[in-house]
C-alpha cells in the first residue's frame, strides 16, 4: 500500500495551485492562512487527503446509513486507537497500520458473530470498541512515556500528522475503498435493500458482506487523522444524512453526499486555519450545523407548502 500517494498528488497539486492563482489582483481563495494550503506542500498534502477522504466516506456513508451501520464507523475508529496506542510504544512504521490491522480484524469478528448470530451486530460492536479502546489507554498508561500530544492529535484529527507515508497510507487506501465499492454498487444496494432477496438471486451476500466490512474499516482508519478517532461519525454519517434529506433517489444521495461531505471539510479547513481550531472538531461542527439549516430549511418549506388535500 501507498503506491497511488505520490500519483494522486502529483495530479492534485496543478490543480490547486490554479485555483489559487490570483486573476487581476483578485485572489480567490478567502482568509490569511487558508490559502497555503493551496500553495504550500506541506499544507496540499493534508487538503488533498482531506479531500480524497470525504469523497470516499460520502459514498461509504450513504451504504451505511440505509443498512442501517451508522455506528460501525464509530465503533471501528475507537478499535483503531488500539493499534494507534501500540503502533505508538512500539514505533518502526506509522501507527496507522497498527490501526489498519487491529481494524480490519475487529471488522472481520464482528461481521462473523453476526452472520453466525453469536451476538447481535450493536454488542460486538460496543464490545469490540470499548476492548480496543481500554487496551489503548492500558499500553499508553504503561509503556506511553511522553506521547500526550502525539495521542491528542490522533482522538480530535490534526493535518499536521499527515506525513508522507501517512498520505500514501490514506489516499490508497480511499482509491481502493472507491474503485470496489464502485464495482460492487448494484450487489451492495440489493443486499442492503433486500438480503433475503440477494440470496435468493444467487448473490453472494455473506462474502460480499464480509468485504463491506473490511472497506469500512480501511476508510475509517484513513479518516482518524484528519477528524480524529472521536469524531469519525461526523464525516461518515452526516453529510450522507444530509444528502438523504434532500435527495431524491439512492443515486442523488450518493451524489450529493460526496459533494457536501468536500465542501464541510473545505469550510472546517477554512475557519479551523483561520481560527486556530483543530480540524477534526472544526469539520465535525460545520457538519452538524449544515445538517441542521438543511433540516429546518426542510421542515419550513414542508410547513408553508402543504401538499393539496383530497376532497372526494
Amino acid at each position: 500500500m501507498g503506491f497511488l500517494g505520490p500519483i494522486i498528488f502529483d495530479i492534485f497539486v496543478p490543480i490547486l495551485e490554479f485555483i489559487a492563482e490570483p486573476v487581476s489582483g483578485f485572489k480567490p481563495i478567502p482568509g490569511q492562512y487558508f490559502p497555503y494550503y493551496f500553495t504550500t506542500e506541506y499544507f496540499q498534502r493534508p487538503l488533498i487527503a482531506s479531500i480524497v477522504v470525504a469523497i470516499v466516506a460520502g459514498l461509504l456513508g450513504t451504504f451505511l446509513l440505509i443498512r442501517n451501520l451508522a455506528l460501525i464507523g464509530d465503533g471501528l475508529a475507537h478499535v483503531s486507537f488500539g493499534g494507534i496506542a501500540v503502533g505508538l510504544v512500539l514505533g518502526g512504521v506509522s501507527p496507522l497500520w497498527y490501526a489498519l490491522i487491529f481494524s480490519i480484524v475487529s471488522a472481520i469478528a464482528i461481521d462473523q458473530m453476526q452472520t453466525r448470530k453469536l451476538i447481535t451486530g450493536d454488542a460486538s460492536i460496543a464490545i469490540f470498541l470499548t476492548g480496543m479502546l481500554g487496551l489503548g489507554l492500558v499500553v499508553l498508561r504503561i509503556w506511553g512515556g511522553g506521547v500526550t500530544a502525539t495521542v491528542e492529535g490522533y482522538l480530535w484529527g490534526s493535518l499536521q500528522m499527515i506525513d508522507t507515508d501517512s498520505f500514501d497510507i490514506i489516499v490508497t487506501s480511499c482509491v481502493v475503498a472507491y474503485v470496489v465499492i464502485i464495482a460492487l454498487y448494484r450487489i451492495l444496494l440489493a443486499i442492503a435493500i433486500d438480503p433475503i432477496a440477494a440470496r435468493v438471486q444467487g448473490l453472494p451476500v455473506r462474502y460480499v458482506g464480509l468485504l463491506f466490512s473490511i472497506i469500512t474499516a480501511t476508510v475509517v482508519v484513513s479518516m482518524v487523522q484528519i477528524v480524529g478517532v472521536l469524531l469519525v461519525t461526523a464525516l461518515l454519517v452526516t453529510p450522507a444524512a444530509t444528502a438523504q434529506l434532500i435527495g431524491k433517489s439512492f443515486r442523488s444521495c450518493v451524489v450529493l453526499s460526496q459533494i457536501i461531505g468536500v465542501v464541510m471539510v473545505l469550510l472546517g479547513l477554512y475557519f479551523s486555519a483561520e481560527y486556530d481550531t483543530g480540524s477534526g472538531s472544526m469539520i465535525a461542527f460545520i457538519a452538524a450545523l449544515g445538517f441542521m439549516l438543511v433540516a429546518l430549511t426542510k421542515y419550513a418549506i414542508g410547513f408553508i407548502v402543504k401538499p393539496k388535500e383530497n376532497l372526494e
